[in-house]
């Protein structure tokens, strides 16, 4: 990248920065600051007047004042009953209000210690108008500028709005994507269950499965100084071409057989080791998988003692029978992240160059995936067909996952013969 290409990636930076930090206020936030403005000076003149009164008088002045600052949740641009307006307006399928009220009542009663503080001359808005207006910026791919005009805020505050709600959701993640303890085996499903051909005593003797592993990428901008910034072609099709690396983010997932999320890990598309940091914890935590039970995955995933993946060579009847049994597991997953990005539609491309923040919204969406799960079904849809059906080699084996997986695939195979004899 020469001189000129730092230039205009620095120039691109700068008119960004001026964008959200120097956005023209709305004439409704215009309103307000002005009122705000006047309620400050009027306070001001109270407050001298007061002091210069004897101290008996100033006392007895001060207790009987009312304040005449705002409270921390009241929205002058927006009262209760507008709010209900712009929910009513809002595309049903995108932002349901008993969800809002959910999320809201879920954010309140938290035991996380959330920093309630603000930048001054803000916009103070409710915190369902802020779940409202966040859910609706991660439902549908709108525009900070078209959002501005319907909540009636400027563009930068409600950028501001938007991430400091990512990052109180994100304070859930230990509450709302956790691993299954004393309830796991109420999630257990045998093996074979799914496959609907063996007989009742060999499912009774089969593996348990706990949970589907997989992942899913998450495209988002270039950095600032590794984009083509002379290429003329569509920046989503430029990232499908180019293939950079740092041009989406690795989603890793593990959820339950209703869809549910039980892991979730977020690290850069430049980072290699498929679930490197799960299989460790795995053989650190052996306990955190019930006795007999295992986690599926496709290949490419290592296959160890508590991670079974699909046979890749030499796959003959006995292999292609094991192989049809774990495919019926990774339907689950391939839908709950079809229903996660039909949900949250801003995923399927995260128009923003800094990574935490990209993350952050990922993660949100992802806690979200399982409120949703409490309030409904899963969305229904197709996966998409660059990430249908990718074949890829075997990953890293060790000897006592080779041999979990030979004997369960000769006991499924005998299962089968003696159920067709």
């Amino acid at each position: 990248m020469d001189m000129r290409d730092f230039v205009q990636s620095a120039g691109r930076a700068v008119l960004e920065m001026v964008e959200r930090e120097w956005e023209p206020l709305s004439q409704a936030e215009l309103e307000q600051r002005l009122d705000q403005a006047v309620e400050e000076i009027l306070e001001a003149d109270l407050v001298a007047k007061v002091q210069a009164q004897p101290p008996a008088i100033y006392v007895h002045l001060v207790q009987a004042q009312e304040p005449l600052v705002l409270p921390a949740e009241t929205v002058k641009s927006a009262p209760p009953d507008e709010e209900e307006h712009l929910a009513q307006e809002t595309d049903d399928d995108a932002v349901d209000s008993y969800a809002v009220k959910h999320i809201t009542e879920l954010l309140q009663n938290s035991k996380s210690h959330y920093s309630k503080s603000r930048l001054a001359g803000r916009a103070r808005i409710s915190l369902s108008h802020t779940v409202l207006l966040s859910l609706t910026l991660l439902s549908k791919r709108v525009s900070y500028r078209s959002v501005s005009g319907r909540f009636r805020l400027e563009k930068g505050n409600i950028h501001r709005i938007y991430f400091s709600f990512c990052e109180r959701v994100n304070l859930l993640q230990d509450e709302l994507i956790r691993w299954p303890n004393g309830e796991a085996r109420d999630l257990l499903c045998p093996l074979y269950a799914l496959l609907g051909n063996t007989g009742p005593e060999e499912a009774q003797g089969a593996p348990q499965v706990l949970g589907i592993l997989g992942h899913t990428r998450i495209p988002i901008r270039l950095p600032i100084g590794k984009q083509n910034v002379d290429s003329t072609m569509p920046e989503v099709k430029r990232m499908k071409e180019e293939a950079h690396p740092d041009s989406w983010l690795n989603l890793e997932l593990v959820c339950d057989r209703r869809g549910r999320f039980l892991h979730c890990q977020i690290s850069k598309g430049s980072e290699t080791g498929r679930a490197a940091s799960l299989r460790d914890r795995l053989g650190r935590q052996p306990r955190l998988m019930p006795p007999g039970s295992c986690l599926v995955a496709r290949a490419g995933y290592p296959l160890t003692e508590h991670i079974l993946t699909p046979h890749v060579s030499r796959v003959g009847p006995r292999e292609g029978l094991f192989n049809k049994t774990l495919e019926a597991y990774f339907s689950i997953l391939d839908q709950a992240v079809v229903s996660l990005k039909a949900r949250f539609q801003r995923l399927r491309y995260l128009d923003m160059g800094n990574y935490e923040r990209a993350r952050a919204v990922v993660l949100t969406a992802c806690i979200l995936h399982n409120v949703f799960l409490d309030i409904g079904p899963l969305l229904e849809g197709e996966l998409d067909a660059e990430e249908a059906g990718v074949a890829e080699e075997e990953g890293d084996v060790d000897e006592e996952g080779l041999r979990r997986r030979e004997a369960i695939t000769d006991a499924l195979y005998k299962g089968l013969e003696s159920t067709c004899a």
